[in-house]
């Protein structure tokens, strides 16, 4: 268990947090959520012991043991993988190296057999007898197979530093874990693997913050959300709580409906979300407090959500995209192989690969920023194709103008009115406005760029990584408008949830060709043949 009471935080005169009492209970996983700069992150390093609170105070239970994920991958460079997992349990690493130091002597007293006895007593009730075996086999579970344990960190590439720290913060069944975006730079059947461990954990308290809305909807029995300096708890994971949410909005705005009504139908609804087919720890957890909810119990987040929506101008032909033997090397490394596939009307493709500038290549030849070294595309006549690239810098880089003036580039309408308003959707309301498109996060670019796009009427979309930089609210608006979307669709993700709910068709390049597959994300990492045909194609086999 985890608390806090009467909690605040001050950066100069800006409040961070204010007077914020909350308590995270064992077995359960909380989701942090929060907009962008809402504090975050800087709220687990608040819990870790890593910041101090400007008042308040962080109280934990004697005796329980906290682990939080790190993120400086360079910090272990001499020393090799399996200890650095180790390190993760302080006590025990500290034993064993004092184990080590005394058998490692020439002469042994009898003061040092005593002193070792009691060590191998403090080591066996630590599990300390397995712990080789329980770092190994979260390693494996990572997808770092044997050859790698003995190896120096130095000796790693940076995704491999990745997971070595997260296997480190896992190891030992903390009581307390802390975990900061600790899907970032895992693969598929890394993250799956995490998910599996996280819902299996007994008695441990785990907070989370993560960008990863199906990671959160796996994991989570609570959402946390921070907002203008408080922090609300929600039962549920963060499905339940957007769409609880939702309803609630709805059911409150409806005055004529009875409160019993009312109450009837919220109660449907935790059914729904409630009949969960996993049998996880976790999700059992989260199914009974489920049940447990009344009306009076819920609470309505003050979350704002961009209203983003892509209204094509014209209905696109049945020729939509031709590519044949497309080829193209960058810096002298060939990352484009003779690719050829059509696209047809109302496809949504998302492009997936191991290699993150083959996707961007490909995406810049179909939008005519690069020309290709071989091979053809032909867009329909018909077609009208906006583009989201996934470096916008020129876009913004030394531009004095406002966003209403930037906006106006690229909008038929020039009056400030309409301009306003359409920025006001996008969360850009009164003086946001008039700001400089110079000072914008990397996330209000984003929305810029998605505004842009609205504003082309354009009934195919090439979109290269549009969730990157964004909070959780606007991925979710960007998520459905795509859904809603009734044109053709090309687009590049790490999102799972995103791939899952748009694409209906999956293309991933690999050195050796292409795999095509019309099917769902989640039935094309399950589905054997295909991970066979992606191994053999990859040159694992």
């Amino acid at each position: 268990m985890i608390s806090t009471s009467n909690l605040s935080l001050r950066f100069g005169g800006r409040k961070l947090f204010e007077d914020v009492n909350i308590k995270f209970t064992p077995s359960n996983c909380y989701g942090i959520i929060g907009a962008n700069g809402a504090g975050k992150s800087t709220f687990l390093k608040i819990l870790s012991g890593e910041i101090d609170s400007t008042e308040g105070e962080v109280i934990s239970a004697p005796n329980k043991r906290m682990s939080f994920l790190k993120q400086d991958h360079f910090a272990y460079e001499e020393e090799s993988v399996l200890n650095v997992v180790m390190m993760g349990h302080q006590k025990l690493y500290e034993i064993m190296q004092e184990k080590d130091a005394i058998y490692s002597k020439t002469e042994f007293t009898d003061e040092d057999g005593m002193k070792a006895a009691e060590l191998e007593g403090e080591f066996a009730e630590l599990d300390g007898w397995e712990a080789e075996t329980n770092a190994e086999k979260m390693l494996i579970g990572l997808g770092l197979s044997a050859e790698y344990h003995h190896k120096l960190m130095k000796e790693l590439t940076e995704p491999d530093k990745v997971k070595v720290l997260l296997a480190q913060a896992l190891f030992g069944n903390p009581d307390i874990l802390l975990l900061d975006e600790p899907t970032n730079g895992l693969d598929i059947k890394a993250v799956e693997w995490l998910e599996n461990f996280l819902m299996e954990l007994d008695e441990t308290t785990v907070l989370v913050v993560s960008h990863d809305r199906h990671f959160l909807n796996k994991v989570c029995t609570h959402i946390a959300d921070i907002d203008f300096g408080k922090i609300k708890m929600y039962v549920g994971n963060y499905d339940f709580w957007y769409e609880s949410n939702q309803l609630m909005l709805e059911l409150t705005r409806n005055q004529n409906k009875k409160i019993d009504q009312k109450r009837k139908e919220l109660q449907e609804f935790i059914a729904r979300f409630s009949a969960n087919a996993s049998k996880s720890k976790q999700a059992t957890s989260r199914k009974k407090q489920l049940e447990k909810l009344q009306f009076e119990d819920m609470q309505i987040s003050n979350r704002k959500y961009p209203f983003i929506e892509f209204k094509p101008e014209r209905e696109a032909g049945n020729n939509l995209l031709k590519v044949e033997g497309l080829t193209k090397s960058i810096d002298g490394v060939k990352v484009l192989d003779n690719l050829t596939f059509t696209v047809n009307t109302n496809d949504k493709v998302v492009i997936l690969s191991r290699n993150d500038i083959a996707k961007t290549t490909l995406f810049q030849i179909l939008a005519g920023e690069l020309e290709p070294d071989s091979g053809t595309y032909e867009w329909g006549v018909t077609t009208s194709q906006s583009y989201f690239p996934k470096d916008n810098t020129e876009f913004f880089e030394n531009s004095d103008l406002t966003l209403i003036e930037w906006l106006g580039q690229f909008s038929e309408d020039q009056h400030e009115q309409y301009l306003r308003g359409f920025l006001g959707r996008m969360l850009f309301s009164g003086e946001e406005a008039t700001k400089k498109a110079k000072v914008l996060s990397g996330g209000e670019k984003v929305r810029c760029m998605l505004s842009k796009m609205m504003l082309s009427n354009s009934n195919v979309l090439l979109l290269d990584n549009p969730t990157d930089h964004l909070d959780l609210e606007s991925i979710t608006s960007l998520n459905k408008s795509l859904i809603k979307f009734p044109g053709t669709i090309l687009f590049t993700t790490h999102d799972h949830e995103f791939i899952q709910t748009v694409a209906n068709r999956i293309i991933e390049i690999t050195p050796n060709g292409l795999v095509d597959k019309m099917m769902e994300y989640d039935e094309y990492i399950d589905d054997e043949n295909v991970q066979k045909r992606l191994e053999e194609l990859y040159g694992e086999n």
